[in-house]
Order: structure tokens, then sequence, then C-alpha cells
């Protein structure tokens, strides 16, 4: 077993639940662990044969681009993606995070942690 992990992807994006936050829009940083089997890939030295770090980053940006109100909602969206197309997947983790949120105070960025166990 084996985990890849693509660190700092940055996106802006236009989620949130106030009005202004989808006009405005914000960056965003998204940092994903993907947990499989290497063996094979290892061996082989196939793209085939690997988790695609390539197809796990356009999912990422394919999902932090489709609008949200809440955080959770786009994490759960890039989860569940990642266990539906990327079958040598056995479990992952993504870190979204919103930076400068609009919370009336300086707050760098403000994250949420979702995980998930494929079968």
């Amino acid at each position: 077993m084996g985990i890849i992990i693509l660190e700092n992807i940055k996106i802006y994006a236009n989620h949130g639940c106030l009005d202004e936050e989808a006009r405005i829009g914000s960056d965003y940083l998204i940092d994903l662990e993907v947990e499989g089997d290497f063996t094979k890939a290892s061996e082989s030295d196939e793209l085939v044969d690997a988790l695609d770090y390539v197809q796990l980053n356009q999912i990422v940006k394919e999902e932090v681009g489709q609008r949200s109100k809440l955080l959770e909602h786009v994490a759960h969206r890039i989860l569940e993606r990642i266990g539906n197309e990327l079958i040598a997947a056995k479990w992952a983790k993504v870190k979204l995070s919103k930076l400068n949120p609009p919370i009336g105070g300086h707050v760098e960025k403000v994250s949420v942690v979702m995980e998930k166990k494929y079968e």
C-alpha cells in the first residue's frame, strides 16, 4: 500500500451561504491524500496501474469549481468521485480551506477535513 498526496492545490471559486460570496468569490487551498496498492505500478512502471495524480487533480478542480453553500458538500463530492472513478483507491482524505473567510475578523483560513474508506 502507498499514499499519493497532492498539496496546496489553489483554486478560485464562489462557495458560501452569502450572496456576496457567490458574486465575489475567494481562493481555496486543497490537500488530498489517497491510499492504494502501489505494487503493480511499482513493478510495471505503467500509468494505467497507478493512482493518476493528474486525474485526481482534475476531480478536485471540477468539484471545487461547482458552487456550493458549504465546504462539507464540496469535500463530500470530491471523495465520492474518487471512489467512483478510481477503483484502485482504498481510502481518501481531503482538506478544503477557504482563505480569508468573511467572518468578521482576521482569520487566515477556515478548513474542513473529511475522509472516506472505499470497499
